[in-house]
């Protein structure tokens, strides 16, 4: 939200509409490690938790920070991707958080994904399960750990064929879109992006991938933890219609993991959803919504507007 720098990132192109802005951090990347008692760095407990966590837990506590210390009594949201999905699972399961939410506007808006058609991630999707167990079992944990990730980008992803071969795989998974993508920006990008994340993140996502009917419902422990943890076989779903507070969608079509059927089928639950907006340009990927070239054209100029509606 701020890499692309001022005048183009959404961070700086709210605060020079007037809005205090907060960026929101969830915990296990290079920048929330730190616990109370946990150590990221040994054993498996600080990294029990994926979205749901983040959004039981984590974005409430962000939520009320804010209006602690700025004494509003309530904030203008912008999430994407899963800053998205951790806000409808606050909604569903936190419904009182949605009096303090003035308006959300949802970019790349992830919750059902039956219709994601990113090839990669389907096929880790189809092996979430046997995966599950294997992390377990040798205790990997942390997924693509920040600092790996970084010095990996800093060394193949900056010059020459590693760098085509490095946006390309970007491509793979989120949509190919050449004509977005900023060289420059995309150098800097790989050295802050992925920033780490919990193995439970990537594998609760894949859980939702499969299924023919398309889910959004809670993690899948197996059997035995369902029916102890949930008092039934499989993880219920996320009650969408509890989401009352104002809710905008913009999607696009050349998003390999919003797919345009899963977001309106989203939008279809919600419990207040106002507006969707389809970004003109069809080669907008999944990344553009951040990192894109024209993202103020096809996006940011919409979160202005509808914010300034409220």
């Amino acid at each position: 939200m701020v890499i692309s720098g001022p005048g183009k990132a959404l961070g700086y192109i709210l605060a020079d509409e007037g809005y205090d802005v907060w960026l929101g951090n969830f915990r296990g990347n290079r920048y929330s490690r730190n616990h109370t008692h946990l150590n990221p760095n040994w054993g498996a407990k600080f990294w029990k938790f994926d979205w749901h966590e983040m959004g039981v837990i984590d974005l409430p506590a962000m939520i009320d920070y804010v209006l602690n210390q700025t004494g509003v009594d309530a904030v203008y949201y912008s999430g994407h991707s899963q800053g998205t999905t951790s806000f409808f699972v606050m909604g569903s399961l936190r419904p009182e958080y949605n009096q303090k939410i003035k308006v959300h506007v949802s970019m790349a808006p992830i919750a059902y994904m039956n219709h994601m058609t990113s090839p990669l991630l389907r096929m880790i999707a189809w092996w979430s399960k046997p995966a599950d167990a294997l992390f377990s079992l040798i205790g990997m944990n942390e997924f693509l750990p920040s600092k790996v990730f970084s010095a990996f980008g800093k060394l193949f992803c900056t010059t020459g064929i590693t760098r085509i071969l490095c946006e390309n795989s970007l491509f793979a998974i989120c949509g190919f879109s050449p004509g977005e993508m900023n060289s420059t920006l995309f150098a800097k990008m790989m050295a802050y992006t992925p920033a780490g994340a919990s193995t439970r993140q990537l594998l609760h996502y894949g859980q939702e991938i499969p299924t023919v009917f398309g889910h959004f419902r809670q993690y899948d422990h197996g059997l035995i933890i369902n029916l102890a943890k949930y008092g039934k076989p499989d993880p219920p779903e996320y009650p969408l219609s509890k989401v009352t507070a104002p809710v905008y969608l913009i999607y696009s079509k050349n998003d390999w993991l919003a797919a345009t059927n899963d977001v309106k089928k989203l939008y279809s639950k919600l419990g207040n959803a106002k507006g969707m907006f389809l970004v003109e340009d069809h080669g907008f990927n999944h990344l553009d919504f951040t990192y894109g070239q024209y993202a103020y054209k096809y996006v940011y100029s919409t979160v202005v507007d509808v914010f300034a509606k409220y």
